[in-house]
């Protein structure tokens, strides 16, 4: 992967808009926002609550259906006119797409590698493959030492290093994150942030992160403001 294009843009948001409701009750949460996210970058969404960034996220996650606009993710046209070009948007988010929310969401019952090997063998991988990229993954991600702990044994650090794990197991090179340091001290922030820096830069990601985690800001190669639907401008953190 050393010569992948670092010049194309992974994720391209074109005059997207999104409106809920009609007439006098009609709400804008997207206004023609246009963003693109290049090989590498890690960025962050900020706005205060309803200023639509978490909508802007869904959008580029493909699971909200947009009124208006283009998006172009990995290279592939997937919205045209508002009109998504593919008929299977499951598909296209295991394609494409890995998913880190601020809760890591792992099932109780089985340990950190059984959690991660799970979403490979649902996409279609036999029970050695998964199993095999799992523990890879969770090495990557410095928890390999903790693939045979359950969920509730492992830290709050621990868990979300391997929610990130799950994230990265079909090999997407588009990460969205929504608020994943919140419930992380500052210390466990900073080596998740860190980690994330790591993949975005050894994988040839893109990272989108919405968050209202101030101790994080610095972390980022841009952060886009929104409000009321708009972007509110932009500029390096830090």
């Amino acid at each position: 992967m050393g010569n992948a294009d670092t010049s194309t843009p992974l994720v391209r948001v074109e005059r997207v808009s999104k409106h809920f409701g009609e007439g006098k009750s009609r709400v804008d949460a997207l206004r023609e926002v246009s963003i693109d996210v290049f090989p590498g970058q890690v960025i962050a969404l900020l706005g205060p609550s309803g200023s639509g960034k978490t909508t802007l996220l869904n959008v580029i996650g493909c699971i909200i259906d947009p009124n208006s606009g283009a998006m172009e993710l990995d290279g592939e046209r997937v919205l045209d006119n508002g009109k998504w070009l593919r008929t299977n948007l499951r598909q296209l988010r295991l394609d494409k797409i890995g998913f880190i929310f601020q809760f890591h969401n792992l099932i109780p019952f089985l340990d950190a590698a059984d959690n991660v090997a799970l979403v490979l063998q649902l996409a279609g991988a036999d029970a050695t493959a998964a199993r095999t990229r799992a523990l890879e993954l969770l090495d990557y991600l410095e928890v390999g030492h903790r693939k045979s702990s359950m969920p509730a044994q492992l830290s709050g650090g621990e868990a979300q290093r391997v929610a990130i794990a799950r994230a990265l197991a079909n090999r997407p090179r588009i990460i969205l994150a929504d608020e994943p340091t919140a419930a992380l001290d500052s210390k466990r922030a900073g080596i998740v942030m860190d980690l994330l820096r790591k993949v975005a830069v050894e994988q040839h990601a893109a990272i989108i992160a919405v968050t209202h985690d101030e101790k994080i800001f610095d972390r980022f190669d841009h952060i886009f403001q929104l409000r009321d639907g708009r972007l509110d401008g932009e500029g390096p953190s830090g």
